[in-house]
C-alpha cells in the first residue's frame, strides 16, 4: 500500500474547498448568485441585441487626414451615417475636417484628448481627458459627444465609472477590420461583410491605406442584404438595458421575456 504525503498549502486548499462547500449548502447560494458576482466587471458596449437588419460603422481618427473627404464622399453616395471618434489634437490640427464631417451628418464623439491608456490614469486625470476632447469637439459641431471609445480598447471598471458619471458611454466593437494592419482592400472586405449581423459595431480608421477602396464594396453587399446604416447613437440602447458578459447591450424587456 502507497503511503501519501500531502503538502501544507495542499491541505489548506482542501479544507478551503471543504469550508466553500459547506457554506454553499447552509446559505444556499445559488449559481446564479455566483454568477452575478462573476460578472461584477464592468463592460462597455461591444454590440446591441437586435431584430432590426441595422449595422453601426465607426471610425477612429488620431493620426492622419488624407482619405477624410473620400469617406465623407463614399458614405454620402449609399446615405450611410457613421459615428467617427476623435482625438482632441486631431481636432486641433484638423477643424476643417471635423466641420465637414458633422455637416454631412455624421456622429462625431470622443477618442480622449492626447490618446493615453486611459486606465492607466487618475480619476481626475481620465475626466481632464475627456471633458477637453469633448470641449474642442463641442465648440466647432455645436454638439457635446455622449460616446466615447477609449484609445487601444483598453478600459477597466474605473474607467467605465467614471464615463458613466459624466453621462455618456463607453463603446467598443464586435467586428474590426483591421484596416490599421494595411490589410488589402479585399481583405478588409471579408473581415467585415463575413461578420456583421444585426446590432454590429464595426470597426475601421481614417487614414488607413486600403479602408477608402473597401468601404465602397462594403457598402454596396450590405445594402443588398437589407443592412440600415446608423450612427452608435441611434443603436444602443439608453436606458433599461443590460450587458451581457460578451458585452452583448440587451434591453432588460428582452432579457424577461426569454426567461
Amino acid at each position: 500500500m502507497k503511503t501519501i504525503f500531502l503538502t501544507k498549502k495542499t491541505l489548506a486548499l482542501i479544507c478551503f474547498l471543504l469550508v466553500l462547500v459547506i457554506t454553499l449548502g447552509i446559505f444556499g447560494i445559488s449559481k446564479g448568485a455566483v454568477a452575478t458576482i462573476a460578472q461584477s466587471r464592468l463592460l462597455p458596449i461591444y454590440c446591441v441585441d437586435s431584430e432590426k437588419k441595422c449595422v453601426a460603422l465607426t471610425f477612429d481618427a488620431a493620426w492622419g487626414n488624407e482619405d477624410t473627404q473620400d469617406l465623407i464622399d463614399t458614405l454620402g453616395k449609399y446615405k450611410a451615417k457613421a459615428t467617427f471618434f476623435l482625438v482632441g489634437s486631431w481636432v486641433d490640427k484638423y477643424p476643417e475636417s471635423v466641420k465637414a464631417l458633422s455637416d454631412a451628418g455624421h456622429s462625431i464623439q470622443n477618442h480622449s484628448n492626447t490618446h493615453p491608456n486611459l486606465p492607466q490614469l487618475s480619476e481626475e486625470g481620465m475626466k481632464q481627458e475627456i471633458n477637453l476632447c469633448n470641449e474642442k469637439i463641442a465648440k466647432i459641431t455645436k454638439k457635446t459627444p455622449t460616446l466615447i471609445r477609449p484609445p487601444y480598447g483598453d478600459y477597466s471598471n474605473s474607467l467605465i465609472e467614471c464615463v458613466n458619471s459624466l453621462g455618456m458611454y463607453t463603446i467598443q466593437w464586435d467586428v474590426d477590420s483591421l484596416d490599421w494592419k494595411d490589410l488589402s482592400a479585399d481583405e478588409i472586405y471579408n473581415r467585415v461583410v463575413n461578420n456583421v449581423k444585426n446590432g454590429s459595431i464595426v470597426l475601421f480608421h481614417n487614414a488607413a491605406l486600403n479602408t477608402p477602396e473597401a468601404l465602397g464594396k462594403i457598402l454596396e453587399k450590405l445594402s443588398s442584404e437589407g443592412y440600415k446604416f446608423v450612427t452608435v447613437e441611434n443603436l444602443i440602447y439608453k436606458s433599461g438595458y443590460s450587458i451581457d458578459h460578451t458585452g452583448k447591450q440587451f434591453l432588460c424587456e428582452t432579457l424577461t421575456t426569454e426567461k
